[in-house]
């Protein structure tokens, strides 16, 4: 079970909810916890076992009214925890363990046949539902992976197929459009881009013929949420790989790809695992 908060800090929190995981008899398997002293905002990340529960318990055991500990506690939990904690606190007690997703791509494959091999063999953490691009020259990577493939060149068509598929987050792989603010607003970060710039950096279209034209000797990669401003949004994971005066600007791209692919295994991985919160401009990633 995992148990995710937010909320506004104050003394005695943490042994206050201890107090109430006792109570139930769960058993703390791993705890996080951070404050944001500018913010004054408390957050914590908990995974927790039933006290006494074999692992691989065969059969759930229940309560009282006959319903299974793995339906009835996390009820509970929930009305427990909003009556001690701060008002306005956010909390989610058991996510969905499995994220449903949809990706939107334009015609580079990098970004999408990770995600694509990594959904196949179950290692992704998450349900791809489909892939929706703005060109066809993706449609037969997909096909080969049995996944849905939507072309739609129009934002309208776009939304019509999200609405049919419900997705948990969307995943922009490298599509290289930007989407008008009524789509960023009907889902609030839950649209994560891979960007190919160490951010602030280079923003915008064509960083790393930027990063060239400045002579630096780092290039990056950066995940993160997006918003109405361009390249703006809570940034969830970074990486950086060191270049030289030898590389030309389609060297870099060649070499930030593999970074780019890396980034976004690493940012998707700590969202789906629910490791990652937001607080205004920034993030609270417990790695």
């Amino acid at each position: 079970m995992i148990i995710v908060i937010q909320c506004r800090d104050r003394v005695g929190l943490v042994a206050a909810i201890a107090g109430i995981l006792a109570e139930e008899q769960l058993n703390i398997v791993s705890m996080r916890e951070h404050v944001g002293k500018a913010e004054n905002r408390f957050f914590m990340r908990l995974e927790l076992e039933q006290a006494g529960q074999p692992v691989g318990h065969p059969e759930p055991e229940q309560d009282r009214s006959g319903a299974s500990l793995q339906e009835s506690v996390p009820a509970r939990l929930q009305e427990k925890m909003k009556t001690l904690l701060p008002e306005g606190a956010l909390i989610a007690v058991n996510p969905l363990p499995e994220k449903k997703v949809v990706v939107l791509v334009s015609k580079e494959y990098h970004c999408l046949a990770d995600i694509l091999v990594r959904h196949y063999f179950k290692t992704l953490g998450a349900s791809v539902q489909c892939v929706i691009g703005n060109h066809t020259i993706l449609k037969d990577i997909c096909r080969r992976f049995d996944m849905p493939f939507y072309l739609a060149e129009q934002e309208s068509r776009i939304m019509e197929i999200l609405s049919g598929h419900r997705p948990d987050y969307i995943i922009l792989a490298k599509f290289m459009r930007i989407l008008s603010p009524a789509a960023v607003s009907a889902f609030p970060m839950r649209i994560i881009n891979i960007h190919h710039s160490f951010l602030p950096a280079f923003a915008g279209a064509h960083p790393y013929r930027q990063a060239f034209s400045r002579g630096v000797k780092l290039i990056g990669a950066t995940a993160h949420f997006v918003t109405d401003q361009l390249d703006e949004g809570p940034i969830i994971a970074q990486e950086i790989i060191p270049v030289n005066h030898s590389f030309t600007p389609s060297d870099m791209i060649r070499a930030g790809k593999e970074i780019e692919t890396s980034v976004l295994a690493k940012a998707l991985g700590l969202l789906f695992e629910d490791r990652v919160f937001v607080c205004r401009n920034k993030t609270v990633v417990f790695e």
